[in-house]
């Protein structure tokens, strides 16, 4: 086995999603248990770094504008590569751990030049790029499949973290955006994620308005958050009279989230930094089968499918018995 004494330098990629990046967090956690001296670097895509700012033990963010690709334009194209390229030899990085073993993160390990490479790969083909590959296991939580890859390369486990650290300042602004609300923090408080980037994961936004209806009506206050593009798409929470944050930045809404008693969602990346957060989350699944993305740690805070093939048959009065379970009381008369 190596001397992973060496390893002072260490790099970690994972390009994206929201959630995907989030599932990387305990491994983080692992990586600075057994290297407390070491420099972390993380490999991210531009849209998700301002997420790293929460994992305390990253040192510096390296950031790929994918946006810049999607121009066309090939000076700038090349401009972009030759710089990533260059700072990834400069780096000179002892230990490069893909979490993605896609062919872009396998091909950027390989290029760094580190002396040991370890990454997730989904087959033979892509070993090449790394000094030790592990064969992805989707019968596993993600996050699960990330530490394993890690403890199989030699490092000793540890007991097992999901912390993100919200900075001040975005908790701040989350703050006064409930002021501005006339929101009170102190209150019981309902923070729902109706859409996703996957439709056929999302319930529909007239159930969700249905269950906020039925909370505010026993004195709980409804907050409905949602990306830049939803602004649309939830002006029907806006015109029943539900503060709307579509919008906000990623941290921002983090912050909101944390505010709020309870998190009501799909499988979606914000839902999955609420339970990075230690906020109690609801989140709608077809089924919990191995391998699926449940909230990490708590597969009891899903409300599954009856007939485990749609979200779209949950049925609103048990979306309501399961908040009522969550904030601790009673459902109360259900007449949706």
């Amino acid at each position: 086995m190596d001397d992973l004494s060496q390893n002072k330098n260490i790099l970690l990629i994972r390009l994206r999603s929201i959630g995907d990046v989030l599932f990387t967090l305990p491994a983080v956690h692992l990586v600075r248990a057994n290297f407390p001296k070491a420099k972390i670097t993380f490999l991210v895509r531009k849209e998700n770094a301002s997420l790293l700012e929460g994992f305390r033990e990253v040192d510096a963010v390296m950031a790929l504008d994918r946006a810049l690709y999607r121009k066309r334009n090939l000076k700038v194209m090349v401009v972009e590569t030759l710089s990533l390229l260059r700072r990834l030899r400069k780096e000179k990085f002892s230990l490069v751990v893909d979490f993605q073993g896609y062919g872009e993160t396998a091909w950027l390990a390989r290029w760094s030049g580190a002396p040991q490479r370890w990454g997730s790969v989904y087959g033979p083909g892509r070993r090449w790029a790394y000094t030790r590959a592990i064969k992805r296991n989707n019968l596993i939580h993600p996050v699960e499949h990330n530490l394993s890859l890690l403890e199989k390369c030699g490092l000793h486990p540890v007991p097992v973290r999901n912390d993100f650290a919200l900075p001040n300042h975005a908790l701040d602004e989350a703050r006064r955006f409930f002021a501005a609300q006339g929101l009170n923090a102190a209150m019981p408080t309902l923070f729902i994620q109706p859409f996703t980037s996957e439709p056929r994961k999302a319930w529909p936004l007239e159930r969700h308005l249905a269950v906020a209806e039925h909370w505010r009506s026993r004195g709980v206050q409804v907050l409905f958050g949602g990306g830049p593009a939803d602004r649309v798409a939830l002006e029907p929470a806006r015109q029943a009279g539900f503060p709307v944050s579509a919008g906000a930045s990623l941290l921002v809404t983090a912050g909101l989230m944390k505010l709020s008693t309870l998190v009501l969602g799909s499988d979606t990346g914000l839902a999955h930094l609420a339970v990075a957060m230690n906020k109690p989350v609801l989140m709608f699944m077809a089924s919990i089968v191995p391998g699926c993305t449940h909230p990490f740690q708590h597969p009891e805070w899903v409300i599954p499918a009856t007939d485990k093939r749609s979200i779209i048959r949950i049925e609103i009065p048990a979306v309501i018995e399961a908040c009522a379970r969550a904030f601790g009381e009673p459902a109360g008369n259900i007449s949706c």
